[in-house]
Formats: C-alpha cells, sequence, structure tokens
C-alpha cells in the first residue's frame, strides 16, 4: 500500500481568556462543550504565559477573550493564546470578541493620528487568526480592517425583544444619542414595530475624550418613552445629558439601552443619578457588583454567541440569526 486515507472529521474547541469567564462559562454550556483547560498566569513584571493542557492539533479552535479593563492586557493575552494555538497546529482559529478593543480610533480626526482599531485587526491576523467574531462594533468598516472573515452580530433582537415585552404598553420613541447612530436608530424604530424616531444634536471637541454637548431634541418625543440606543457606554456623560435634554424636553420617560457596559470611573453613579427608569446592557463585558444599581438590567450575550459559533463550526450561515439582515 503506497498510500493513507483518513475519514477527515471536525473538532469544535472552546478557549477562555481570563477577562470575562462568566461568559465563556455560559457560552460553554449552551454549547454543551467544556472550556479547554489551561495554564494561564502573569510574571512578576507583566508579562502573560499560556500553555494548553491538551493537544489541539487540527481543532476547529474558538478562543473568546472580552477586551475589558485592564484593556491592554486582556488584548495582550488573547493574542498570546492565538499564537500558542497557531504553533500548537490548530485547524482553524476563530476569535471572538465579543467587546473589540480601540474600536472607537476607526478613523483619523487630525493629523498624526493612529488608526488603532486597524492596528488591533492587524496584529490577530498576524498572530494566526483565521476569522474574528464580534458583536456591535462601533462603526461597520472596522470589519474591512480584518484580512478575512468578519462575523458582526448584533445585539439589537436581545435587547428590543426585552423591550418589547417589558414596556408593551408604553408609546415609544427611539432616540439615537447622535447623528451617527440614526441608520441604527432606524433598525430599532423598525423591529419595535415602526416607532418614532428622533436623535439628539450634539457638538463634540475632539481635543476632549468622552466630552461633549447635547444641544436639542430633532424629532417628536413629547409624552412618549423614549429609548435611546447606542453601542457602548464608557464614562456615561453623553447619555445622561440625552437623558437630561429629553426628559426637559417633554419625554415623559427614559429608557437606556447600550451593549456594551464600559462603565469607567464613576459612570455607573452618573447613570444611577440620570434619571432613567432603567439602564439595560448585555454582559458582553463584565460588570462587577459594585457598578450594578437597581434600575440596571444585564442580558446574557451568550445564547447568540453560542448560535454564531455552532453555525461557524458547522459551516451554517451567521445572517440567517438575524434574518438575513447581517
Amino acid at each position: 500500500m503506497s498510500s493513507m486515507s483518513a475519514t477527515p472529521k471536525k473538532n469544535l474547541m472552546l478557549f477562555s481568556g481570563r477577562a470575562h469567564p462568566e461568559l465563556a462559562e455560559q457560552v460553554a454550556k449552551e454549547l454543551d462543550v467544556t472550556i479547554t483547560p489551561q495554564s494561564a498566569y502573569s510574571f512578576a513584571n507583566g508579562e502573560i504565559f499560556v500553555r494548553f493542557e491538551e493537544s489541539v492539533r487540527g481543532c476547529d479552535a474558538f478562543v473568546l477573550q472580552s477586551h475589558s479593563a485592564p484593556i491592554n492586557d486582556a488584548i495582550m493575552e488573547h493574542l498570546i493564546m492565538v499564537d500558542a494555538l497557531k504553533r500548537a497546529s490548530a485547524k482553524r482559529i476563530t476569535v471572538v470578541m465579543p467587546f473589540w478593543g480601540y474600536a472607537r480610533q476607526d478613523k483619523k480626526h487630525r493629523g498624526r493620528e493612529p488608526i488603532s482599531a486597524r492596528l488591533v485587526a492587524d496584529m490577530f491576523k498576524v498572530a494566526g487568526a483565521n476569522r474574528i467574531m464580534t458583536v456591535d462594533l462601533h462603526t461597520a468598516q472596522i470589519q474591512g480592517f480584518f484580512d478575512g472573515p468578519v462575523d458582526h452580530l448584533f445585539a439589537l433582537p436581545v435587547i428590543a425583544d426585552y423591550v418589547k415585552k417589558t414596556y408593551a404598553d408604553r408609546e415609544l420613541a427611539v432616540v439615537s444619542p447622535d447623528s451617527g447612530r440614526v441608520r441604527l436608530a432606524e433598525r430599532w424604530a423598525e423591529t419595535l414595530g415602526g416607532t418614532p424616531l428622533a436623535f439628539i444634536h450634539k457638538t463634540r471637541d475632539p481635543k476632549q475624550p468622552n466630552e461633549a454637548k447635547a444641544n436639542r431634541v430633532v424629532g417628536e418625543i413629547e409624552g412618549r418613552t423614549c429609548v435611546v440606543i447606542d453601542d457602548m457606554i464608557d464614562t456615561g456623560g453623553t447619555v445622561v445629558k440625552t437623558a437630561e435634554v429629553l426628559l426637559k424636553d417633554g419625554a415623559a420617560e427614559v429608557i437606556v439601552a447600550a451593549t456594551h457596559g464600559v462603565l469607567s470611573g464613576s459612570a455607573a453613579e452618573r447613570l444611577a443619578g440620570s434619571g432613567a427608569r432603567e439602564v439595560i446592557f448585555t454582559d458582553t463585558l463584565p460588570i462587577p457588583d459594585e457598578k450594578r444599581f437597581p434600575r440596571m438590567t444585564v442580558l446574557p450575550i451568550a445564547p447568540l454567541l453560542a448560535r454564531a459559533i455552532h453555525e461557524v463550526f458547522d459551516d451554517g450561515s451567521v445572517t440567517s440569526l438575524f434574518n438575513g439582515n447581517a
């Protein structure tokens, strides 16, 4: 016999960084798999070490890490995990980053600035990633920064279904916190059954990060429950000012809905005192107990991630998860 034949087999393996292990455990439960055991620790000088305790040769690897604070450590650990899988002969490596670090730096506002979102994509490509899976990018153009497939998932169905069930008896209006989110607001309005649409005209000084001035409301919101939507809330300054303007202009109440709860510094305290009836996030990023308050709701994103991972592994359609609109 001069040759050997074998039946190709697919083997899904899930790997998790240390940034958000609770999310990885939930995804593993949804997929009915276990997280591959590994040794991961940091040396005294901050360098990170990772070694997987099982063979990964020929596997379809899904490496999950949320880029939460300290964000640079989370990204570096993620890169090291990908590099280890590449060198251990994993067949395909899918980077699952529910929150894409540095996504806000997606273009140059002025000369001599970096495009850091592109740099992150380049680093993962060099490390050995074959594809990326992420949730609600700051801007859709970031998909083009990675030289390979990008599965861009949307949390809108998860959050919108909750809003529809919880506020079915209210007259709703969808509010974009700025003109850049109007297209997303249109999708929200359609999902909620054709509700009115409004946006906040605001100005932002590129020299002052995390600061914006809400000027006026464009659209009909008087007497309505306003759903303010965004991809992330970092310091909370913008959304708090938005809630103040809406209530001042006659909104009956304000609900805040965002996918990623970055919640830097005293953001939680700002949101708690904002006058919003409810603040809704998903758990793409870890939100510790000390940053939670009674009117905050955190919805699970693991079922969506698990379904997308299953579709990728099974060579199915991720777009079908969003009725062909992804």
